[in-house]
């Protein structure tokens, strides 16, 4: 336990100024950094436009947890891990590195503190087997680079990965404290504030984007939270100790992640090439404007919770109902969209 500590609210605020001020900082001093980019991929985000903003969150994230005592050592390894993988989405994004590179380095920066720190999914034990937590192991380390890089797929818009991003930290928050789970509470509300320290210079028109030092230290920050979370079965839950709620959270950026993957297969596109075939871009095609299609992301993200803490809450068939339309919820978005036009 950290000897040194102050409220959560007083960290709340620090991590808030923190986040700001640095993010300032990069807004007005890393403008003339020139990126490597490549010249077949299409984009929204433009060159003149600095994409450092994650690094400020990260180092602010990192000084936050830091300052409460409730992080443990967990939190301030996985917290300092966040830096380096933010720090990867700083060479990423000057270099142009290629997607196997990237990957090398998610699965070293994953896979160390899940080893380290003993963090595990148990998948082995809903499959009723035991490989000495082999498959735990390699299993959550997909999982969390999976959600490193959903997250990193729906960073294609002004302001939509906070959105997206901050709604899922507020549902952890609200989901964790329910379940008297404080640390991540507070670990969850801190993340939270730190990206809205970025939401500043990022809301349209954007002055500074979050990029992949951004959303690759998001993405990260969100996956071991999901691990770190301890969802003990009560009596009556259709849920399972590895099935836990939690991960339907991360039902948005893994629908775009599904619906951009597929769609640019079908066109014999590498799935690792910038385009506006997202579902933000397929809304903007639609005629709405940016600060609608947030709206529309946010409004969405609210009613999928709604249904998520309804089967949490509830009992028997009702329960199944509140999931079951989840499920048709998420089955039409995603046929839907992929019926709309992407942005030319």
């Amino acid at each position: 336990m950290n000897d040194f500590q102050i409220p959560l609210f007083q960290a709340l605020i620090v991590g808030f100024l923190i986040s700001a001020f640095l993010n300032y900082i990069i807004y007005k001093y890393s403008r003339n950094i020139k990126l490597n980019r490549k010249e077949k991929e299409k984009r929204l985000s433009t060159d003149l436009i600095s994409p450092f903003g994650g690094i400020a969150c990260s180092v602010a994230f990192l000084i936050s947890t830091r300052l409460i005592g409730k992080a443990d050592d967990d939190f301030i390894l996985i917290g300092l891990f966040a830096v380096f993988v933010s720090s990867l989405g700083v060479f990423d994004d000057i270099y142009n590195l290629k997607w196997y590179i990237k990957l090398f380095f998610q699965i070293i920066l994953v896979f160390y503190p899940l080893y380290y720190l003993n963090l595990f999914l148990n998948i082995e034990s809903f499959f009723g087997f035991d490989l000495n937590n082999y498959l735990n192991f390699v299993g959550s380390a997909i999982w969390i680079i999976i959600i490193i890089n959903a997250i990193n797929f729906i960073d294609n818009m002004d302001g939509l990965a906070v959105v997206v991003s901050g709604s899922i930290c507020l549902q952890i928050a609200f989901l964790s404290n329910y379940l008297s789970q404080y640390k991540i509470t507070d670990i969850s509300l801190l993340l939270f504030v730190t990206i809205i320290g970025f939401f500043i210079f990022n809301y349209p028109p954007a002055k500074l984007y979050l990029g992949d030092s951004g959303s690759l230290f998001i993405g990260y920050c969100l996956g071991f939270i999901s691990i770190l979370f301890n969802w003990t079965p009560v009596k009556d839950t259709i849920y399972t100790s590895f099935l836990n709620p939690l991960l339907l959270f991360f039902a948005i950026p893994l629908l775009d992640l599904l619906i951009v993957t597929s769609y640019r297969i079908m066109k014999g596109i590498p799935p690792t090439t910038g385009g506006t075939d997202h579902i933000s871009h397929r809304l903007l095609a639609a005629g709405f404007s940016e600060v609608g299609v947030l709206f529309i992301f946010s409004l969405y993200s609210v009613l999928c919770f709604v249904f998520i803490l309804l089967s949490i809450i509830s009992q028997g068939i009702n329960a199944y109902v509140a999931l079951l339309i989840l499920f048709i919820l998420f089955i039409f978005t995603f046929v839907k969209v992929k019926q709309m036009k992407t942005l030319r």
